[in-house]
């Protein structure tokens, strides 16, 4: 199967996943990301995401199994048979977003999310923001803990604690979604296509100060903050058939 011949292997720091990278190895060799046909990441949800972070650019496909917790971005976790599984394998592309966050100091931060882009308030005080969708503003003042711009990748997880949909993984849309919001109090946010550019301005940011964060990216004090897709990257994900993402993300919605 000379598709998938070279596999480069990475794990997390635990046990669990460190004695799985031993076993694979000694199974299946190993070689650099760089030479690799696939990459086949051992560990959890975190994991994944950091692998994802860390070949955004080299168009080389992510194959995860679990040894983590949850697991909802990996497959399950067998040693015999990986190279027939990887041949069989579905694959979901998925693009990140582009944070530019530009702080109080007149410095420009960008960084890539590929589960959401959240604003925080970083004290007592609860965040004022205003909100603008293509240039036009939406929301004059929202007073909340913090909004966030998710996609369909990311919507199962704080989207999804904070209230917001469930995305379909292949929907062109991107789910804005507010953090405890308090004025408007009823505003559960809003569906937004995927070409959109939304516009976060932070109102009184000395009084109240405001945190961006992408992914696991964070800078602080920030007065304002654009996010939009980058349709330009494409990171793809493989999955055993019968339970892609696109099956996770559906059967989420029915409570499983």
């Amino acid at each position: 199967m000379p598709r998938f011949s070279k596999i480069a292997f990475v794990a997390s720091e635990t046990k669990e996943a460190e004695r799985a990278h031993k076993r694979l190895v000694k199974l299946y060799g190993d070689v650099s990301p760089g030479k690799a046909d696939v990459i086949v990441a051992l560990g959890g949800d975190g994991l994944m995401l950091q692998t994802m972070h860390r070949h955004l650019h080299s168009r080389i496909p992510i194959y995860g199994m679990n040894r983590g917790s949850v697991g909802f971005l990996l497959n399950d976790y067998k040693e015999n048979g990986l190279k027939e599984r990887l041949q069989k394998a579905e694959v979901s592309t998925i693009h990140p977003l582009r944070m530019t966050a530009h702080d109080k100091d007149g410095v420009t931060h960008e960084a890539l999310a590929i589960n959401e882009v959240s604003l925080f308030r970083q004290i007592y005080q609860a965040a004022k923001l205003r909100i603008a969708v293509d240039g036009k503003v939406r929301m004059d003042e929202l007073i909340c803990d913090g909004v966030l711009v998710s996609t369909p990748a990311g919507s199962t997880a704080y989207n999804l604690s904070a209230h917001g949909p469930i995305l379909p993984i292949d929907a062109p849309l991107l789910a804005l979604t507010p953090i405890s919001p308090f004025r408007p109090r009823r505003w559960r946010g809003a569906l937004l296509p995927n070409n959109a550019q939304v516009t976060i301005e932070v109102l009184e940011p000395d009084k109240r100060p405001v945190s961006a964060v992408a992914d696991a990216t964070e800078f602080r004090d920030v007065v304002r903050v654009e996010v939009r897709e980058e349709s330009g990257i494409d990171i793809f994900m493989m999955f055993d058939p019968g339970h892609t993402l696109a099956e996770r993300i559906l059967s989420e919605q029915f409570g499983y």
